[in-house]
């Protein structure tokens, strides 16, 4: 079943390509509903070029339709009938198709299983057999075995729950009989002395019979619901358990993918499934909920001696506080607003609630407001402390309408025009600069469910957010976001994180920053990383193991200058990612730039090389800025060799020309490090003569101008 929780999940050409793989030839409602099953047969003993193996292909098809058959019949009530008629129809339709070639069907389905797994593995990038993969799968398999056991559980006390409706309405019968002889006997009163002996005879000995019957009935129902009392009790045990699972531990690790893609880490994915998961446990929560109240209006129509009225009670504050936590916990930011956020900048965002459709809230659309509000804030909203209309600014276009989408069976609301008009700030804390408060956009709503007999009144945080009001600000801001999306624990105190942590941690964050930044499976190699080290820690090792147990503080990433430098470890590496972002991604990409190589490095390399040998490495002394070192000829010492150094080129030199263009205008440079002509890295890259002409002209109008 895995794999069809997977394949679920794919979007867009791979979603088609899947369900193209189905049709009159084997339907994808039985994929769906018998995925287990099939997932765990032996298609691939099947030799289908041996006609010897029909024997087993037939057996598989005959169990298929059994199993087919066996699953049409488990449906009942009304949603369960048309199910139940078409599932028939497919045993029946794929008996009649592979009766007597059984053989085509395992080689539908092997077609078919193959054909997901590819579609899976390409969307995904990650081999089925890994270790993740199959703890992901033996967790899905786990909560689906988990709603099989909740939906029998459900069903059973919806059939206790009949029965015992059906007692206590003949109970009432009898009851009102044994009423209407006590009636009868006080009529008697009226009729001679013999003629009433008799009667009164009769009628007494009915009577006796019938509070006999009735005071056994009453123990015998008083039973009936104190046993369904304890059912209903064992099942929202199990949906406390299931729901801890889905909201505790699902939704806090998507919501922490959702943290870590901030970063540059992979897309979240897996919301669809994750609504599935909550529409199903509303559905089930509220058929209980249903149940309960049937319960307490039987016990009402009812009364018996115990402690039932109590037992319903507790069972009815119970249930409602686990849909509460259900809804509550189920508003969640989808899109979220941007960690460095820019005055007077337009800006999205959108938030969902997963349980929306299935408890109808779209009947009703709810409206959602947007706030800005501070940590301190932050932390009291936590706290349950009042903060009504308090917020640390203005945003503008700061409410939406809910949406229902019928297509998708989403309920969301986004906010495409919002823009921070202001903001209030908070005094700062020691050497806390600006760039380092955090923010959080608050969105909040109301609704009501079941006609208006449950009210809620939601609210969500957004990841935080650095507040900026010019261009210049937003590095240190992404480091505060960086190091804070990284970092932050699960269930924090808002918006605390370590001020200190290992090295290897910061190497893991900025690798997935860099490789995002770049687009590029080539990310940061583990000579890189020593290299950064070496600059974070201005030390020499050019061993990785020397830096595995040290640990880096916020100061030193990005508080602290570097040793006779005036900007810190953070903004010289940002400046490296955003160079390499809008000039160089593609040549990081071809391997032609080592860039994390120190000058003394560079030299040593170079040294053993054939003059005109050169190599691209990030300048040390500049924020943003790369250089060519090149190893020639000595023009005051015959027969002595020197490494140069270009100045570094930054983003205005490349705006102007392309490092291509510089390195073919550099007729001493031959070979890339360690030896491929330089025509074969970077001719591709050149501009056609044809262009060079005109962008000559144009520098030339533009200079006679001047």
């Amino acid at each position: 079943m895995a794999m069809w929780i997977q394949a679920q999940q794919l979007q867009g050409d791979a979603l088609h390509q899947m369900q193209a793989l189905y049709g009159q030839h084997f339907p994808i409602e039985v994929r769906h509903y018998l995925a287990q099953w099939i997932e765990s047969q032996l298609w691939d003993s099947v030799e289908l070029d041996n006609p010897a193996e029909e024997t087993k292909a037939k057996r598989l098809l005959d169990n298929l339709v059994a199993e087919l058959q066996r699953k049409a019949q488990l449906q009942g009530g009304e949603d369960g009938f048309l199910l139940k008629i078409k599932l028939g129809h497919y045993a029946s339709q794929l008996k009649s198709t592979y009766d007597r070639c059984p053989l085509e069907l395992v080689r539908c389905i092997k077609h078919i299983l193959q054909s997901e797994q590819r579609l899976v593995q390409e969307a995904t990038n990650v081999s089925l057999e890994g270790i993740a993969m199959d703890t992901l799968s033996q967790r899905h398999q786990q909560i689906n075995q988990a709603f099989e056991e909740l939906r029998v559980a459900t069903q059973e006390t919806e059939n206790e729950l009949r029965k015992l409706q059906q007692s206590q309405e003949y109970f009432i019968i009898q009851y009102q009989e044994n009423m209407r002889i006590q009636a009868q006997l006080s009529s008697l009163s009226s009729l001679p002395p013999a003629e009433r002996t008799q009667r009164e005879t009769t009628l007494q000995s009915k009577r006796a019979t019938v509070e006999a019957w009735l005071t056994r009935e009453a123990s015998t129902l008083q039973k009936y619901r104190l046993d369904l009392a304890e059912q209903h009790q064992k099942t929202l045990g199990l949906l406390r358990k299931q729901q801890t699972v889905i909201l505790d531990e699902e939704l806090i690790q998507w919501k922490r993918r959702q943290q870590l893609a901030g970063n540059g880490g992979p897309q979240e994915g897996g919301l669809d499934v994750l609504q599935s998961w909550c529409e199903k446990l509303a559905d089930l929560i509220w058929q209980n909920r249903q149940q309960i109240r049937r319960c307490e209006h039987l016990t009402q129509q009812l009364p018996l001696p115990g402690p039932m009225v109590e037992l319903l009670s507790k069972l009815n504050a119970d249930i409602t506080d686990i849909i509460s936590a259900l809804v509550t916990s189920t508003f969640i930011i989808e899109k979220q607003p941007p960690q460095v956020l820019k005055t007077q900048t337009k800006f999205a965002a959108t938030v969902r609630l997963l349980v929306g459709g299935k408890l109808n809230v779209h009947m009703n659309p709810p409206q959602v407001k947007a706030v800005i509000v501070s940590e301190q804030q932050a932390k009291a909203l936590l706290k349950n402390e009042s903060t009504h209309s308090e917020s640390s600014g203005e945003i503008l276009n700061n409410n939406c309408v809910m949406e229902y989408h019928q297509a998708t069976g989403t309920l969301s609301a986004h906010f495409r025009n919002m823009s921070l008009k202001r903001i209030k700030r908070s005094d700062r804390r020691g050497a806390e600069s600006v760039t380092e408060e955090k923010f959080t956009v608050l969105f909040e709503s109301q609704f009501s469910i079941g006609g208006n007999e449950l009210v809620f009144h939601v609210k969500t945080l957004s990841l935080p957010v650095v507040v900026i009001v010019h261009g210049s600000q937003d590095n240190n801001a992404t480091a505060t976001v960086l190091w804070d999306n990284a970092f932050a624990e699960p269930g924090r105190v808002p918006f605390i994180v370590p001020e200190k942590v290992l090295w290897p941690q910061l190497c893991e964050a900025l690798d997935m920053k860099y490789k995002a930044e770049m687009h590029s499976g080539r990310g940061l190699s583990e000579d890189n990383l020593v290299f950064l080290a070496q600059k974070a820690f201005s030390n020499s090792s050019n061993n990785a193991e020397d830096y595995r147990n040290m640990t880096i503080s916020w100061a030193q990433f990005n508080r602290e200058s570097l040793p006779g430098r005036n900007f810190t470890f953070w903004q010289w590496f940002d400046g490296v990612v955003e160079l390499m972002k809008k000039h160089l991604k593609p040549h990081w990409n071809d391997g032609a730039i080592l860039g994390f190589v120190n000058k003394q490095q560079a030299q040593d390399m170079l040294l053993s090389k054939p003059n005109g040998t050169f190599l691209l490495r990030f300048s040390d002394s500049e924020i943003g800025g790369i250089t060519i070192a090149w190893v020639a000829e000595n023009p005051n010492k015959s027969g002595e060799r020197l490494v140069w150094n270009l100045l570094p080129y930054t983003t205005k030199d490349f705006s102007i020309r392309s490092l291509a263009d510089r390195i073919s205008d550099l007729n001493h440079l031959l070979f890339l490090y360690p030896d491929r002509p330089k025509d074969e890295v970077f001719s591709k890259y050149y501009t056609p003569p044809l262009c060079m002409y005109h962008q000559c002209l144009f520098l030339n109008i533009n200079t006679s101008l001047l």
